[in-house]
């Protein structure tokens, strides 16, 4: 990634770790509630396919509540499951070596701009995929796409990190897919090393200190996302012996990070 795609996206969220209060305050943490009557009304303005329509235009019109919406809308979409299979794994897996190179080739463009496009079809809020995008733009010389697209990025980013602070269970921040945990603390600056479930509905990702003060880790709140896994599969939420309000365990996932 370059040096000033990476220098935009970490200034963009600096003031994350510990605390971003001009962002919390216009948005604070999502009230899923209304989030979800929203995003599946037909005539609210937050409808998400009304937003995904929005998101995936190549401008910058999108307000922060609308981002908020869009991002958290995802969650009650009918096709929504956040444990489901990588798109085109076996494309993921040949295309690792590549992430580890400074600068691509024309054809190694090519095929992480398609592979990034593809699972975007799937996640649109792809984190991981979307700052692919982004480098592939800057690379090709589209500075107006990667710029655009950075925007949307950095929007996104920042919805979460006004979800909480991520420092107690209380004020974890809030996640749609497990893999943005670690996307998000990567385009923090942040590197994880281990990964804890903490009940009812909390992951906790133990992080490389910067210093000695610096959090021993991170809590996202992932009860949204465990709810509607097992609304999605019933028979595991009955094989958990799982209370209606309150998940007590994370179903099984593939490790977000290969």
């Amino acid at each position: 990634m370059t040096n000033r795609l990476i220098y935009t996206l970490l200034a963009a969220i600096a003031a994350i770790l510990p605390a971003s209060a001009a962002v919390r305050t216009s948005l604070g943490a999502p009230d899923l509630d209304a989030i979800r009557t929203a995003s599946t009304d037909e005539a609210s303005p937050y409808y998400y396919p009304t937003l995904l329509e929005k998101f995936s235009h190549n401008d910058t019109v999108m307000t922060d509540v609308e981002f908020q919406y869009f991002y958290y809308g995802a969650l009650f979409q009918e096709d929504y499951d956040p444990y489901r299979e990588q798109t085109d794994a076996a494309t993921h897996v040949q295309l690792l070596p590549l992430f580890n190179k400074k600068e691509w080739s024309r054809a190694e463009r090519r095929q992480i701009q398609a592979h990034a496009e593809r699972c975007l079809l799937d996640i649109p809020t792809n984190l991981r995929q979307l700052t692919n995008l982004i480098y592939v733009y800057e690379q090709n010389g589209k500075v107006d796409l990667a710029r655009i697209w950075q925007y949307k990025l950095n929007h996104l980013l920042l919805v979460i990190a006004s979800s909480g602070n991520g420092l107690t269970p209380e004020t974890a921040w809030v996640v749609v897919y497990p893999q943005d945990e670690y996307d998000f603390l990567n385009l923090s600056g942040i590197t994880a090393k281990d990964q804890q479930f903490t009940p009812p509905s909390c992951d906790y990702i133990i992080v490389n200190r910067k210093t000695e003060s610096s959090p021993e880790g991170y809590y996202f709140n992932i009860a949204e996302l465990i709810r509607q896994y097992y609304i999605k599969h019933p028979s595991e939420a009955d094989d958990a012996q799982l209370p209606d309000d309150a998940p007590q365990e994370q179903p099984q996932s593939t490790d977000p990070q290969q």
